[in-house]
């Protein structure tokens, strides 16, 4: 049994945000994240669905097209194969946990590294 808290968790960092993986197998993904103030998880599309809890903070989610503002107890999921990122609010730390079935690869994550090098939340339309 895999058992932590955010308070455990929580690191946050300057340079982007950080996701403290939690648990890890074959079928699904666990983390933490946290996001300073305007930091986000650029937009990406994985093959697979992913759960997303607020536990702290205000931001917003893209999915698909849409963009939804997000509070605490907020759950929000989004489909696999549907564009998706996260923000944090510029006058709000984020602190959510996101449950991602299957994992994503480290190949769906390119566009992930390529937003926060460009420091774009959505790095296709820059």
């Amino acid at each position: 049994m895999t058992a932590t808290n955010f308070d455990a968790e929580r690191a946050y960092d300057d340079r982007k945000f950080n996701a403290v993986e939690v648990f890890k197998s074959e079928r699904m993904k666990v983390v933490c994240g946290y996001f300073e103030p305007g930091q986000f998880i650029p937009v990406h599309a994985p093959s697979s669905d992913v759960a997303i809890h607020v536990h702290s903070g205000t931001g917003r989610v893209r999915d698909g097209e849409d963009e939804h503002a997000i509070e605490p107890g907020d759950v929000v999921v989004v489909e696999a194969d549907t564009d998706r990122g996260i923000k944090a609010d510029e006058d709000s730390r984020l602190e959510a946990f996101l449950v991602s079935a299957p994992p994503p690869t480290d190949a769906e994550h390119d566009p992930v590294r390529e937003g926060i090098k460009q420091g774009e939340f959505d790095p296709r339309s820059a």
